[in-house]
């Protein structure tokens, strides 16, 4: 009897400890809708959402603000057209998540963070593997939303490929322009190029520069070999010598300490050149008034004084043809037969 109710109380405690254990993993894969401010949300991804559970977390840049609680296929969640039924949209993977509406505080409305770049996408945590929903502002031009059929039971957040899909497709699109490249035509054309540069080497011109080039090195080594180095270097350090020594000579110092003065004499007077050339034409605006005033009152003078030098040229001229008239004031009465 002993043995039987330790086996009842066994079993017993295993069922309740199952029972707290199923109790627990549904509040944890429910607590955000139990939440009583949590919103739902939707978006679609094209890529294989391998690692993405229902639980996994939402993040907005490393900030867990709230959790997924649905995956599915669009196929089968929404109602197909019958004229495409496998069209593109309809490959999509759908995924719905709460936010705690506590945790990101006041923000605008969906239509409006659409609009200024709010994007899902997915993404990896280190190198466990396991993913989780990014939220992020991104570039709109860049990836703008995408448009689908069908009205979206709750409020639709587009999607953008994550890191991995984004590298992947780069990768996928070098290997689709590498095939496409003619490797055949490009091998030739390298052989080719290899074999013209080995000509060049051998026998082209690029072979007579350098053997140009080689015969120079060779004349300059044995003119530097042929050449006193060391004496040349020992007047160069002469010659350096005596040009310290000469700038450091008095007289280079006292024609500098002249030249400083000569300077300065120079600035002084140049200061002083705005005020003479100032009184210069002053004084030769004053010099043409006095020449004009001059001018006008020599002007009446000469005009007389040539009057007069007129009537004295014309009497001179009376006085050589009749000079009795300087005696007897009339010239003498003209002949009786003058006229005939």
């Amino acid at each position: 009897m002993a043995q039987s109710n330790s086996l009842y109380l066994r079993v017993g405690a295993l069922v309740l400890a199952g029972l707290a254990l199923g109790i627990g993993f549904v509040l944890f894969l429910t607590a955000d809708r139990l939440g009583s401010d949590n919103q739902q949300f939707e978006t679609y991804i094209r890529e294989s959402v391998q690692g993405l559970e229902v639980g996994a977390a939402v993040r907005y840049r490393g900030v867990s603000i709230g959790r997924v609680s649905e995956i599915g296929l669009v196929s089968a969640e929404y109602r197909r057209p019958s004229n495409d039924p496998f069209g593109a949209a309809f490959q999509l993977v759908y995924v719905r998540f709460a936010i705690d509406n506590n945790r990101i505080g006041e923000t605008p409305n969906v239509e409006e963070a659409i609009r200024l770049g709010l994007r899902v996408r997915m993404a990896s945590q280190g190198i466990t593997g396991v993913s989780y929903l990014e939220l992020d502002f991104v570039d709109p031009q860049r990836f703008p939303p995408r448009v689908v059929p069908w009205q979206p039971r709750y409020p639709y957040i587009p999607a953008i490929p994550s890191t991995v899909a984004q590298v992947q497709n780069a990768a996928e699109q070098l290997l689709q322009k590498l095939q496409e490249v003619n490797l055949p035509a490009l091998l030739d054309n390298v052989v080719g190029l290899a074999a013209d540069m080995r000509h060049q080497f051998q026998d082209g011109d690029l072979a007579a520069t350098l053997r140009e080039a080689s015969g120079l090195l060779r004349d300059l080594h044995v003119a530097v070999n042929q050449a006193d180095v060391p004496a040349i270097a020992g007047e160069l350090r002469g010659a350096a010598t005596d040009a310290r020594q000469l700038l450091a000579g008095r007289e280079v110092k006292q024609a500098l300490t002249n030249l400083a003065t000569a300077t300065a004499e120079l600035r002084t007077a140049s200061q002083r050149l705005p005020g003479s050339v100032t009184n210069l034409d002053a004084t030769m605006r004053t010099a043409r008034s006095v020449t004009t005033d001059i001018q006008a009152e020599l002007a009446p003078i000469l005009r007389d004084l040539r009057a007069a030098v007129a009537n004295l040229r014309d009497t001179t001229e009376q006085l050589r043809r009749n000079p009795s008239q300087a005696i007897f004031g009339a010239p003498p009465p003209a002949p009786s037969g003058s006229r005939r």
